[in-house]
C-alpha cells in the first residue's frame, strides 16, 4: 500500500495533474495531427524561416516526419511545457507547505524528516514521469495512424529523452526547494537555469569553437544526439538520471539538517 503522505499528495495536487496531463495531451495531439495537412506547404513554411533559427531551435529540417516532430514537439514548445509542469509541481513539495505554514501539521506525522522528503518528492516524480510520458504514448499511437514515416523505436528514445530531462530539472528544483523553502527561488533558479542551458545548448551548437558549452547543458543530452534519427543513447539519458538522482538526493538531506520555518 502506497504510504499516506503519497496519497494525500496526490489528492492535493489532483486538479494541477489533470490540468497538466491534459494539456500535454492535447499539445501532444493537436500538432502531430496537423502533419498531413502541413505537408503540402511544408516546404514553403520552411524557407520562410532563416537558417539561423533553424539551427538555434536545433531543426534540421521540417519536411521529413522526424525532421516535423522534433521541430513541434521535442525541440522548443514540448521541452517548455514539461519543464514549466515538472518545476511548478516540485515548489509544491517543500516550499508550498513551508510557506503556507502547513509543514508542522505534515512533520507531525510519524515519520522522519527524510522519510517525509522522500514520500513528498516521490509522488511528486511519480506524477511527472506520468506527465511527460504522454507525449511518447500518444505518438506511438498517432505516428503509425497518420503515416508518418518514423520507425517508433526512435520516438520512444526521443520520448524517454524527454522524459530523463523532466527528472534532470525537477531534481534540481525539489534541491533549490528543500534549501530555501521558498516557492519563488525555486521558479526563478530552475526556471532560469532552464533558459541559460537551453541558449548555451543552441549557440553551443551555432558558434565555431564554443561546441564545448553544449556538454554543459542538460538539453544537449536530451536532444542533442539526435534521437528521432538516430534512435537510443544510453550514457546521454543516464546523464540526466544521474543529475536527477544526485541532486534529489542532496535535496533531500539539506531538508532533513536546516531548521525548518513552520
Amino acid at each position: 500500500m502506497l504510504p499516506a503522505l503519497v496519497r494525500k499528495t496526490w489528492r492535493d495536487d489532483r486538479l494541477a495533474l489533470i490540468g497538466w496531463a491534459g494539456g500535454v495531451a492535447a499539445f501532444t495531439a493537436i500538432y502531430t495531427s496537423f502533419y498531413s495537412q502541413f505537408q503540402g506547404a511544408a516546404e514553403l513554411k520552411q524557407d520562410a524561416l532563416p537558417q539561423g533559427m533553424l539551427d538555434f531551435l536545433g531543426i534540421a529540417d521540417m519536411l521529413s516526419p522526424a525532421g516535423y516532430l522534433q521541430a513541434t514537439i521535442f525541440s522548443l514548445v514540448g521541452p517548455l511545457l514539461v519543464l514549466m509542469c515538472a518545476i511548478t509541481l516540485a515548489a509544491r513539495t517543500i516550499a508550498r507547505p513551508e510557506e503556507d505554514g502547513g509543514m508542522e501539521l505534515m512533520l507531525a506525522n510519524p515519520v522522519s524528516r527524510t522519510a517525509f522528503a522522500w514520500q513528498r518528492v516521490g509522488a511528486a516524480g511519480s506524477a511527472l514521469t506520468g506527465i511527460a510520458a504522454i507525449p511518447g504514448i500518444l505518438l506511438m499511437i498517432i505516428v503509425p495512424w497518420i503515416g508518418m514515416d518514423i520507425p517508433l523505436s526512435n520516438v520512444a528514445a526521443a520520448s524517454a529523452g524527454l522524459v530523463a530531462l523532466v527528472w534532470s530539472f525537477a531534481g534540481v528544483a525539489f534541491l533549490v526547494g528543500a534549501a530555501t523553502g521558498k516557492r519563488a527561488p525555486v521558479l526563478a533558479i530552475t526556471g532560469g537555469l532552464a533558459v541559460a542551458t537551453y541558449m548555451a545548448n543552441a549557440i553551443g551548437g551555432m558558434l565555431d569553437g564554443w561546441h564545448w558549452v553544449r556538454w554543459l547543458s542538460p538539453f544537449h543530452y536530451f536532444i542533442g544526439t539526435d534521437p528521432l534519427h538516430t534512435g537510443w543513447h544510453p550514457p546521454e539519458l543516464l546523464t540526466l538520471v544521474l543529475l536527477g538522482a544526485v541532486t534529489t538526493i542532496a535535496g533531500v538531506i539539506v531538508f532533513d539538517r536546516r531548521d525548518i520555518g513552520v
